[in-house]
């Protein structure tokens, strides 16, 4: 199983500033590099406080001109708030300034406010993201591409510059049965299952495989998103969960909660999931229970987790961290060949 790290790009102290949240994400994507992670992956939010990207592809390049081997993957890229005649280019482009390190995820968006006060009903966002899919293959794998349809109507049009380098497509998907038809379809999958039981993480994988196999395809990749730290000590650990907790408590009111937000700061609120249940639900714990709990994952079929495990605490401790994950917990856990040959493979 493959590790990469997500740029949780966190600004619960807005005084921290664009210009060192972005330098922090640049660091830990290069840190990532020299711990042996197979890449980063990079979210997508605009207005808030919390997974602060607005360019995701922006952002993929600076790191590409600052790496060599590590991937870079938008986790993920939000169709529905887009033109895919101009997103097409874009992607096109960072492509090319990436070297072909590219990985697309794209998903509806998840955050009513944000999607909202972009014009985009979230209640419309599944039907907008599915056009907006169709409409982006089209013009990244036809040279004239024209359309009718309920959100896109244009003439024939071609993009420039063409791909050169293949752009794999992952979708974010969380329900089994999107999951499922996503995998037959021959694409990767990104999910997590957030704050649920291992059950509904079972029922995920479960559903990407018996869409592999219904494909006839091969090389599809099922990428598992969770919380993440490894501790040093019982002391390390309970801070953390009480971070973690105090983080949930912002998320989860833009992630289905009632979007209550004071001058881009999401207002915590109180969680429906108790702290008990969050310390048995997240990975918080020391470097042999980690072993434990991901050797799992790897067994049940996961090909890559993608740690998220900055909480708020300072950038010295997510790189620590990194470290420890990457010398005490990697090498029991992960695959040993590249990013590079594993793209050969697929």
């Amino acid at each position: 199983m493959d590790v990469s790290h997500f740029l949780n790009s966190h600004m619960l102290d807005p005084s921290l500033g664009g210009k060192a949240l972005y330098r922090n994400m640049i660091a830990q994507a290069v840190h990532a590099e020299a711990c042996g992670f197979r890449g980063v992956s990079i979210p997508e939010h605009h207005l808030l406080n919390i997974l602060l990207v607005p360019s995701p592809l922006q952002l993929a390049v600076a790191i590409a001109a600052r790496t060599s081997r590590i991937e870079m993957a938008t986790s993920i890229c939000q169709l529905p708030i887009r033109d895919m005649r101009v997103f097409a280019g874009e992607v096109v482009q960072a492509q090319a300034l990436c070297g072909g390190r590219l990985i697309l995820g794209v998903g509806k968006g998840a955050f009513g406010f944000e999607t909202g006060r972009l014009d985009v009903p979230i209640e419309e966002t599944k039907a907008r993201f599915e056009e907006a899919l169709q409409v982006l293959e089209a013009l990244l794998t036809r040279k004239e591409v024209s359309w009718k349809g309920t959100w896109y109507d244009f003439e024939p049009l071609t993009i420039m510059p063409r791909p050169e380098d293949p752009i794999p497509l992952a979708l974010a998907i969380m329900a089994p049965s999107g999951i499922e038809a996503a995998a037959r379809a021959g694409y990767h999958v990104q999910t997590t299952p957030l704050s649920a039981s291992h059950g509904v993480l079972t029922d995920q994988v479960d559903a990407f495989h018996r869409g592999v196999a219904q494909s006839g395809k091969t090389g599809q990749r099922l990428s598992l998103q969770r919380g993440l730290f490894v501790t040093e000590s019982e002391g390390q650990r309970e801070a953390m969960l009480a971070a973690a907790y105090r983080y949930y408590m912002s998320f989860d009111n833009v992630f289905g909660g009632p979007g209550i937000v004071d001058n881009g700061i999401i207002r915590p609120l109180p969680r429906k999931q108790s702290p008990a249940e969050f310390r048995a639900n997240v990975l918080i714990c020391g470097a042999n229970e980690m072993i434990d709990r991901l050797s799992a994952y790897a067994e049940l079929g996961i090909d890559e987790i993608i740690v998220s495990a900055n909480f708020g605490q300072e950038q010295a401790a997510v790189l620590d961290m990194m470290s420890r994950l990457a010398s005490d917990v990697m090498p029991a856990v992960s695959t040993p060949s590249t990013p590079e040959l594993k793209r050969k493979q697929g």
